[in-house]
């Protein structure tokens, strides 16, 4: 298939800038058997039966951005300083950071940058379009240090419009975050609440927490045409031992696995050893779903409305098929649903 084929016109004024509030106020699309309905996410139990079980990426948004102005050794102070951008991709196993950086190209090796009076780091080297720098804290010191220093990494399209702030803080975070790292958040699961979540335990429907941890590789762009030779950005999961039983049962008793997430669905499906059979997994997962995957765990999918030639539009096209998620944001557009990280969200049963 063809980039071109995943691609629409989206109105630049449904871009959601802002989450509805509260949480579950969003507006709900439901893609079932042949019909859409529009509703609210706080209506999502009226489609949801006992023995479901939802899965849900339990990672943590890291303030991830940082803004800092780069010295260079042997100049006289003052002189040479420039301002730098940072935005933390992932840690490496000898302790230093792949970073996206703005300028890249000023930078030069034993540079340091400092982000605020506790946090500095120094530039390493290039390892393509990303820097790698090594920070001057490590463990706790470094995460508190973060928290103080660090904005969250709002997606390019939301920063282009507005700085983050400190009501982003509580928005681009789960109500279940738990293992830091992401980079990004797991959106899909943003429009729950702990008073929704309780309400569909007591009916009957059961709750599993895996973790990817998502990267901004999320966001970049599909620069091919022919979209086999496109390479998927790799982010590090892990899924329990309990979390493997949970699905594996459910799967066996007759009931839906539904992922909370593109996230959570490419995790579950990078466990998954056979059609309703999942391992105890950990490890890095690179899995590029296009239309013709056969899911093995998926029974169904939550999620908000993804980027025209996206990565994200070819998955959702995998489960619901390409005719069919064309009608759907056909409709979502139509009827004026939010798009991308804090837009609405969709409930897709194939």
């Amino acid at each position: 298939m063809k980039l071109s084929d995943f691609d629409f016109d989206l109105p630049d004024d449904l871009i959601a800038t802002r989450p509805a509030r509260p949480r579950t106020a969003s507006r709900l699309l439901v893609a079932a058997a042949d019909q859409i309905t529009d509703a609210h996410f706080s209506d999502l139990t009226n489609w949801l039966r006992p023995g479901d079980r939802l899965v849900l990426n339990d990672t943590k948004v890291i303030p991830g951005r940082l803004f800092g102005t780069r010295t260079r050794a042997g100049q006289a102070p003052g002189e040479g300083i420039s301002k730098i951008e940072i935005t933390l991709l992932s840690p490496d196993k000898a302790g230093q950071w792949h970073v996206m950086a703005k300028p890249l190209r000023k930078l030069r090796e034993g540079d340091v940058i400092v982000f605020s009076d506790d946090l500095s780091a120094n530039y390493v080297g290039r390892d393509g379009e990303q820097a790698v720098i090594r920070f001057n804290l490590e463990g706790a010191a470094f995460d508190a240090a973060l928290a103080g220093a660090g904005k969250m990494p709002l997606p390019p399209y939301i920063a282009a419009k507005r700085d983050a702030d400190a009501r982003d803080n509580e928005d681009y975070q789960t109500v279940f975050a738990r293992h830091s790292g992401a980079v990004a958040a797991p959106t899909a699961s943003l429009h729950f609440d702990d008073d929704l979540l309780e309400q569909i335990t007591a009916m009957g429907v059961d709750l599993t927490h895996v973790t990817l941890h998502v990267g901004a590789g999320t966001f970049l762009p599909v620069k091919v045409d022919d979209i086999t030779q496109h390479k998927m950005h790799a982010e590090w999961g892990r899924v329990s031992a309990e979390a493997a039983q949970e699905i594996e049962a459910t799967k066996a008793a007759g009931g839906r696995v539904i992922p909370v997430g593109t996230t959570a669905l490419r995790l579950i499906e990078s466990a998954a050893t056979a059609p309703g059979k999942i391992s105890p997994w950990q490890g890095e997962t690179d899995i590029f779903i296009t239309p013709g995957y056969q899911f093995k765990i998926t029974d169904g999918l939550m999620t908000n409305f993804h980027l025209p030639k996206s990565t994200l539009m070819m998955l959702v096209s995998a489960l619901m098929g390409t005719d069919r998620t064309r009608a759907i944001y056909v409709h979502a557009i139509k009827r004026r649903y939010r798009f991308f990280s804090y837009g609405d969200s969709s409930l897709l049963l194939p």
